[in-house]
């Protein structure tokens, strides 16, 4: 490992450019996290996650030491999968000891947070901390992607032993992005991931905005990636305003403490249902069930914990985030079944009259409202499927997969009730 990161025994956490508090390492290879007393003292501080926040409303502050891993919130914000293994080699460290990755990787994770690395004295070590928002505007202007990671320049067996394809940060076309590469074992994900989008859009739902770009496009990558052929999917980052401005943001897997190991199963999407009841009322709430039926619909089974996010326009106050990682997961996993129970049941078969009650009941939110919302959805669904072009882009198999099962699901569903 590289000598100078183990020296390191603290790393700053910095809130819209503001330290919040400190991750102390402590001995044997555990942390802890927390909060600056001027920030717990302050009744106006911006919210860090749901998950400090008490059931009277007041800030946690009592929190233990994790082992090896850092505290949930924190260990969220590092990549998953293959590029956390990558990076974790290109460290000289191990994936799970986070605290070190965190050090170098800090400067650009989700959200308004920043994490930088601080000497004896509690100052912070900048020489440690790579931060790439400094990119060429020129190829910005040209109309180029290129590859952002704490300047990490990646390895093809990086990308292409990932099969479920590699997201990674991308700086360039006036903004900031993440680019999803295409699957070595899948079709056309990029595409079907695009046209989703598209279709959600026409159904009401708000997305971002996003493009099909040519991996060749893409610089950063290894010179070997120009042998993919194909396109990715960019997506403008919605954690970032005009002039690289963070919004603040946090997923759910955050909101409710939990390792992103728990992504699946550890909740439901009731609970994520009653969370927003209480933060962001009915308008946030009703979205959330708007987008979890068109998941149904276009056979989408793996909207887990970590695919549903808030945002902090102002800082302090919630929103649920734009729609992100809406893929037709049927074509590929055939008989798959939903990443969360939806009133009881992980079908995708369609939505029925009980099963939403179940839901609304754990939610504790009325049913009728949601019930409309349902038939609503169903069929706002159907009519822009059947008039949106863009779905030629997909494999003429996959195209008519999708179809089946859109008008399975309508069918399916009982929208007489």
């Amino acid at each position: 490992m590289n000598p100078e990161l183990e020296k390191i025994n603290a790393l700053g956490v910095y809130l819209r450019d503001r330290r919040i508090g400190i991750i102390n390492r402590l001995a044997g290879d555990r942390h802890i996290f927390a909060f600056e007393q001027d920030y717990v003292d302050d009744p106006n501080r911006p919210t860090l996650s749901l998950s400090y926040k008490g059931q009277a409303g007041g800030l946690v502050t009592a929190v233990r030491p994790v082992g090896r891993r850092l505290p949930p919130f924190f260990s969220n914000l590092l990549p998953e999968g293959h590029l956390r293994t990558y990076l974790a080699e290109k460290a000289g460290v191990k994936p799970e000891r986070e605290f070190y990755l965190m050090a170098v990787l800090g400067g650009d994770v989700a959200g308004a947070v920043t994490i930088k690395p601080m000497d004896g004295g509690g100052r912070d070590e900048d020489q440690l901390h790579h931060d790439d928002d400094h990119h060429d505007e020129d190829q910005e202007q040209k109309g180029v992607l290129r590859f952002s990671l704490a300047g990490v320049q990646l390895k093809f067996s990086a990308v292409t032993e990932a099969s479920g394809g590699l997201t990674i940060p991308a700086h360039g076309v006036g903004g900031s992005w993440i680019v999803k590469l295409p699957s070595t074992q899948f079709p056309a994900v990029p595409e079907n991931e695009y046209v989703m989008l598209e279709l959600a859009r026409a159904v009401g739902i708000e997305v971002p905005k996003i493009q099909l770009v040519r991996v060749a496009d893409i610089q950063g990558l290894p010179p070997d990636a120009a042998r993919i052929e194909g396109h990715a999917l960019a997506v403008e980052r919605f954690d970032r305003a005009a002039g690289g401005r963070r919004i603040h943001m946090e997923d759910f897997a955050q909101v409710f403490g939990l390792f992103p190991d728990d992504k699946y199963g550890s909740r439901s999407y009731a609970n994520i249902a009653a969370v927003l009841w209480a933060e962001t009322g009915d308008t946030g709430t009703y979205e959330f069930v708007r987008r979890l039926v068109f998941s149904v619909l276009i056979g989408n089974a793996d909207m887990h914990l970590k695919n549903w996010s808030l945002l902090y326009p102002d800082g302090r106050t919630p929103v649920l985030s734009p729609a992100y990682d809406f893929v037709a997961t049927l074509p590929y996993i055939p008989g798959d079944t939903l990443a969360l129970t939806f009133g009881g049941s992980r079908s995708l078969d369609g939505i029925t009259l009980d099963q939403v009650r179940r839901f609304t009941d754990t939610a504790r939110m009325p049913m009728d409202p949601v019930w409309r919302i349902v038939r609503e959805t169903a069929e706002r669904t159907g009519a822009a499927w059947k008039a949106l072009e863009k779905k030629d882009l997909l494999p003429s198999e996959m195209r008519k997969g999708i179809d089946k099962q859109i008008h399975a699901a309508i069918a399916k569903t009982d929208t007489k009730g």
